[in-house]
């Protein structure tokens, strides 16, 4: 029932829509009109001003509801962002051997814009072909990629899904994200003396030297197969001839385990705290918690559902864990039960992304697919 021109079609004027994050007021519109031309009710919330989106027009996230004609069956939700990573302005979509790249030059915005695509197409079919089904709300995010920011933001009282999908996996359709791990940010300043680097270095303490021997002191990389740790941003120095006087450094903790996250995190912390001290230095640390973990049961409602619908397209089902976010993670906080879907993107983040035109197709099956297993599955899901 796929239409495969029009899905296509649709794909590609998307991922030329500019929509980079904190920059998606013209493909908000776009979704806003064509969803309501679909007959949805649709609502935008004030996400991008509790961002504070320093742009003339920020976009909030988007919510459209599809009123069901089962009234017992649950309600379902299917969720997506609309930003993209720069380099995204400008794309310019090409088609080789049934396969969508971008020209090169930008990223092709298959993240998560295949994932749009495939709920567009989605709700054309189930119009166009009279497929009973409940209630189905669709979200559609902003400022994703800087943080879940637009999913933090979300109007949740306007929601009464009993479950959900997001569609922001790199796996293959048919594969389930159950398990993602939780996250902090830490952010800190080391902070020495400044002083002559050719007259009087001694009189000094060199903030680079500190931040880079507390660095040495740090396990950084896989501390084990639930944990994570980076430090990925460090700046700081003002010219050769001045002992640095402040460096700052940004670095992350992940682990689906939240003793593991919080133990690791406070270790760094403290290699941090106590290299500065030995240093006759000081840091100043900010530790921020971005979002919680992802943790579904494996026998819960809406993990079975996307293992039936993954059969009756004709996939394996996999379920398995991943080792990023995604607003997955903030709609099961929320208590929302979500999984995160695979969607055959391909590369993504870089000027080499693509995506198949078979995998666009198969994801709108898939979603068709879910919405016409949820009747048949009524048990309560289990939040980790």
């Amino acid at each position: 029932m796929i239409n495969r021109e029009r899905i296509v079609d649709e794909f590609l004027k998307l991922v030329r829509i500019d929509s980079p994050s904190l920059h998606e007021r013209e493909i908000a519109d776009y979704l806003k009109q064509k969803l309501a031309g679909l007959g949805l009710e649709v609502m935008e919330d004030q996400a991008g001003r509790a961002i504070g989106n320093q742009v003339s027009a920020p976009a909030g996230n988007i919510i459209a509801i599809l009123k069901g004609n089962l009234p017992a069956v649950p309600a379902v939700l299917f969720c997506c962002h609309m930003d993209t990573v720069e380099p995204g302005r400008g794309v310019r979509p090409v088609i080789r051997d049934n396969t969508i790249y971008s020209d090169g030059t930008t990223v092709l915005g298959g993240d998560d814009k295949a994932g749009i695509a495939a709920i567009l197409e989605a709700i054309k079919v189930l119009k166009e072909n009279n497929i009973p089904h409940g209630d189905l709300e669709f979200v559609f995010t902003v400022a994703e990629e800087t943080g879940l920011q637009g999913s933090k933001n979300l109007d949740f009282k306007r929601l009464k899904a009993e479950f959900g999908y997001v569609l922001d996996s790199d796996r293959e359709a048919g594969t389930i994200i159950t398990s993602a791990p939780s996250q902090y940010r830490i952010k800190a300043a080391v902070i020495g003396k400044a002083a002559h680097a050719g007259i009087c270095p001694e009189e000094g303490v060199n903030a680079i030297f500190v931040a880079s021997t507390a660095i040495s002191r740090m396990k950084l990389g896989r501390i084990d197969g639930e944990t994570t740790c980076n430090i990925g941003v460090i700046s700081g120095g003002k010219a050769t001839n001045i002992i640095p006087d402040m460096v700052h450094l940004e670095g992350e903790t992940r682990s689906i385990d939240p003793e593991k996250l919080e133990k690791q995190t406070d270790l760094m912390i403290s290699i941090l705290e106590r290299t500065a001290g030995e240093m006759n230095a000081r840091v100043e640390i900010n530790k921020e918690f971005l979002y919680p973990r992802l943790q579904l049961d494996e026998s819960s409602r809406v993990v079975e559902i996307a293992t039936k619908a993954a059969a009756g397209i004709g996939k394996e089902p996999v379920l398995t864990s991943t080792g990023g976010g995604s607003d997955a993670n903030i709609l099961n906080g929320y208590g929302i039960p979500t999984a995160n879907l695979g969607i055959g993107m391909n590369k993504v983040h870089s000027t080499e992304e693509f995506i198949t035109i078979e995998d666009l197709v198969l994801n709108a099956r898939y979603i068709l697919e879910i919405i016409k297993t949820t009747p048949h599955c009524q048990k309560h899901d289990k939040l980790g």
